[in-house]
């Protein structure tokens, strides 16, 4: 009994002393810029987006049950706001200021175990001296989770704003240049 004891003991106060699980700050990686800065683009760039996607945190909806509820996970955050984040990725053309709203940028459950991401933005490209405005494009962007955790969702939204970076650098590419 005594040694039970003293084994109940050692557990309770090694379980006691193991550190609790701290929240972890994460960005998307390595910036597009800094890939495609090479190529002489500069960027001229604000990203806007509305008051509740102004803050660090990684939301997420569960569609199957209440898709109304926003939701937070509460030990995984962005190290910015979505809107900073996106915009470090993105790369400008020194022909266009660009405009850029942030309507969307979650992760969504189908189901308990099936999730996705969301990202969705308007673009409006104004002439260099952001004076006229050339050309405007609605951009919507999903992707399955690989986990659907918060894991899922941070990888997923990584590569799904670099895949929205470059698709905004070919509809530049595409502009006319006045």
């Amino acid at each position: 009994m005594r040694v039970f004891l003293l084994v109940l003991v050692a557990l309770l106060s090694a379980a006691c002393s193991a550190p609790a699980k701290q929240p972890v700050a994460h960005d998307f990686g390595l910036p597009f810029f800094n890939q495609a800065a090479k190529s002489g683009m500069k960027a001229n760039i604000r990203v806007k987006a509305p008051q509740w996607l102004q803050d660090n945190r990684i939301r997420y909806r569960l569609l199957y049950s209440s898709p109304t509820e926003i939701r937070f996970y509460t030990l995984d955050n962005w190290i910015a706001s979505p809107p900073e984040l996106f915009e470090q990725q993105l790369l400008g053309n020194e022909n266009y200021s660009l405009n850029i709203w942030l309507s969307e940028f979650e992760q969504q459950f189908d189901a308990p175990d099936r999730a996705r991401v969301v990202l969705d933005f308007f673009v409006e490209a104004y002439s260099s001296d952001t004076k006229r405005l050339i050309d405007s494009q609605g951009f919507h962007f999903e992707r399955s989770t690989p986990t659907p955790d918060a894991a899922g969702a941070i990888t997923a939204l990584a590569d799904l704003t670099r895949q929205a970076a470059e698709r905004v650098l070919n509809w530049l590419k595409q502009l006319p240049v006045k």
